[in-house]
């Protein structure tokens, strides 16, 4: 009984003299190039956003400095022929496309036609589904959406309750590069608005996650309750500035 009465003392001592921060591990990184740098070529990457909302702009601004080749992105889209990830598209440095929707990119479209880029067009619900799975640790689950298209060829169809479902497997990545709104030091993220979207999902599917926030916070100032992104997904995070948040279609009305 004493070793254990002393052991309750020195863990009261303990537990006053340190605060929750103290046990948080800091994952900020300023220097954002050197941490872009590590990706080899080759590597498969998720990037998150929808159009050009929600996107990791710095992300891809290190990747088309780093020069890294060959890679395999796996995004809702590809942004426009000069912002986003058709920024990289340009410069030659994306192998192969994983999206749903070829959208506002010309050289997108003119390269998926032309067989210099190797695409693979999944319906958008399914798309989602494959990186929340990855992210999960779910390696296959069924789905209706596809069956009898091209989108089922080569792929197992299973009968529940008198109804057909396609097989698709999980989604991961190598790398995942994200956008949230806010973060602390400690890799918790909010995301605003539209831009949680594919985010959330791809910062749990990615080996190695890199969050770019606007605003950054220390450990401990988020409520618990509106992070969308726990810390244990993320590896580094990174303080943006300056965000263009471009719009990919504007519309103004006539007075």
């Amino acid at each position: 009984m004493a070793d254990f009465a002393c052991g309750l003392e020195i863990n009261s001592y303990f537990c006053q003299k340190t605060s929750p921060e103290s046990f948080m591990i800091n994952k900020v990184i300023t220097d954002l190039d050197a941490v872009i740098k590590q990706i080899p070529d080759g590597a498969t990457l998720m990037l998150g956003g929808f159009g050009l909302c929600g996107i990791p702009e710095h992300c891809i601004a290190a990747l088309l400095r780093s020069g890294v080749k060959n890679l395999t992105c796996i995004s809702n889209n590809a942004g426009v022929d000069n912002f986003g990830i058709g920024l990289l598209l340009k410069t030659r440095q994306v192998k192969k496309m994983i999206s749903s929707y070829v959208g506002e990119n010309e050289e997108f479209e003119r390269q998926l036609l032309s067989g210099e880029l190797e695409v693979d067009l999944i319906p958008q619900g399914t798309l989602a589904e494959r990186i929340r799975a990855g992210g999960a640790g779910i390696p296959a689950f069924f789905t209706p959406a596809g069956v009898g298209t091209e989108v089922a060829e080569g792929k197992e169809v299973r009968e529940f309750d008198g109804k057909l479902y396609l097989m698709e497997r999980w989604l991961k990545a190598d790398y995942a590069l994200v956008k949230a709104w806010k973060g602390d030091t400690a890799g918790n993220l909010i995301y605003k608005g539209t831009a949680r979207n594919f985010n959330p999902m791809m910062a749990t599917a990615g080996k190695i996650t890199i969050a770019e926030v606007e605003e950054l916070v220390p450990a401990g100032e988020l409520d618990p309750n509106q992070i969308h992104t726990p810390g244990v997904f993320v590896k580094y995070i990174y303080h943006g500035k300056n965000y263009e948040k471009r719009i990919e279609q504007r519309t103004t009305r006539k007075d």
